[in-house]
């Protein structure tokens, strides 16, 4: 799945609403029905009375079917709001050929709908409904029926004029199509850009909260884990000899899973430390290695494989990142059925890691919003082992997703998709250069520290 991002949700916000365009035609069948009123019987003028409500009946009997197939709050797409607008557009036309055509000051309303259109709909559809607009003034200048100007007679304009009120609709609609999309679309890139921003930094308030509770917890957590040390060596000093092999490697591996845990408590509280044995530069299979290693005792198959193109990558080695990756590597343990495979794959561009089990895979509805804080993928009833694991906080993939994001690479999640196949994928790619960023050269033996990144620089690996 691909990393999420504001695109998707800044063009749902983008549709207007069907009634926005219903509550607008509703005005305009009251300033039609006004004006073909008052001319009538205000004015004396002889207009085809009944044929211009007929016309004007369409919009009303559209705007009473809309209103009943569809709830207020439905957003129109793209397609249907310009369909909606070549509606307005030819009606306009209907009711102006019965009115005079272009002679009728009221022609100039061509420029509605595009206006709206241009607002709130890509440029495609906005041309489309600008030329259709376009042609219908043409026809009109051309064909109409005449606008009694006087109760006892009629009178014909020159066509010079015709044309003069055609050319303003041709230019008004260019340029106020033109300036409305460009006033709305940087309207458009600010709201994106502030809602981006405020994604990004509630990622990183959650984090930075985090921060100091992975502090806090390895306050905690030191106390017992030293209790249980102690406790495990004494038991081991006890027994000695007579322990049952059994019972010695058991007393051997819990041993071994502490000083785990100790390791990686102290982890979580430098994941940003600068300290020296933090700069070393590893290889790329040296890399995975250290991710594979603590979790061959486990009883799962892991199988590690590493090939490219050219020279192998060398990164300088990040605690955040190795964190990250080490959970991702223990969710696949954890949900895998007997088995996880590890490739690390590079070119002389690209540089990518795909992690995939033999599990159940993501659920659909956990795949859609996955790396998101508090979206666990583990259900509260499963059983590892013979014992009940119980349900995540969510936190654990959210942490991995940021801390491998701010190194520069692209995450993925998605699930195996070849017949007779299941289990979760993890892909994780970075662009050559941001991943050797830092490292030292391969025919130096010793390296400078590299300067501070600055805000814009992403961390190294």
């Amino acid at each position: 799945m691909p990393v999420t991002s504001t695109s998707g949700f800044s063009r749902n916000a983008r549709h207007l609403r069907l009634d926005t365009f219903v509550r607008l035609r509703w005005l305009a069948i009251t300033g039609q029905s006004a004006a073909v009123v008052g001319a009538q019987f205000g004015l004396g003028l002889a207009l085809p009375f009944g044929w211009c409500f007929l016309v004007i009946a369409a919009s009303s009997w559209l705007n009473l079917a809309l209103r009943i197939r569809f709830p207020a709050s439905y957003r129109l797409s793209d397609d249907s709001a310009a369909l909606l607008l070549a509606f307005d557009i030819i009606q306009l036309a209907a009711l102006l050929f019965l009115t005079g055509g272009l002679q009728n000051p009221f022609s100039l309303l061509f420029l509605a709908p595009v206006l709206i259109s241009a607002t709130a709909l890509p440029p495609e559809r906005t041309l489309a409904l600008g030329l259709l607009a376009i042609g219908l003034a043409t026809l009109l200048a051309l064909v109409h029926r005449p606008l009694p100007w006087f109760s006892d007679g009629r009178i014909e304009l020159p066509f010079l004029y015709i044309s003069g009120v055609w050319t303003a609709i041709l230019l008004g609609t260019a340029f106020t199509g033109v300036y409305a999309w460009r006033v709305a679309e940087e309207t458009r890139q600010l709201a994106q850009a502030l809602a981006a921003t405020e994604l990004v930094l509630a990622r990183e308030q959650h984090l930075s909260q985090l921060d100091g509770l992975a502090a806090a917890a390895a306050h905690e957590l030191g106390t017992p884990l030293g209790t249980i040390m102690v406790v495990t060596k004494e038991l081991v000093r006890q027994l000695g000899p007579t322990a049952s092999p059994a019972v010695a490697d058991d007393l051997h591996l819990l041993r071994e899973q502490v000083d785990r845990c100790r390791g990686i408590l102290s982890k979580l509280t430098s994941l940003d430390g600068d300290e020296g044995g933090f700069l070393q530069t590893v290889s790329f299979s040296h890399l995975v290695e250290e991710l594979v290693a603590p979790q061959r005792a486990l009883g799962t198959v892991l199988e590690a494989t590493s090939q490219g193109d050219g020279p192998e990558p060398v990164c300088r080695r990040n605690p955040g990142v190795m964190f990250g990756l080490g959970n991702i590597v223990d969710n696949a343990v954890d949900f895998a059925e007997s088995r996880v495979v590890i490739e690390a794959r590079w070119t002389l561009d690209r540089v990518s890691l795909e992690i995939r089990d033999d599990g159940p895979g993501f659920s659909s509805e956990v795949l859609l919003r996955a790396g998101e804080p508090y979206v666990t993928t583990r259900n509260p009833d499963r059983v590892v082992g013979g014992d009940a694991v119980g349900a995540g906080l969510g936190l654990g993939l959210f942490i991995a997703k940021t801390l491998i994001e701010r190194s520069g690479a692209q995450l993925s999640l998605s699930n195996a998709s070849q017949p007779g196949t299941s289990g979760a994928i993890v892909r994780i790619s970075w662009a050559r250069h941001l991943f050797e960023r830092g490292a030292a050269p391969r025919h130096t033996p010793e390296f400078s520290v590299p300067p501070p990144l600055t805000q814009r620089d992403p961390a190294p690996i």
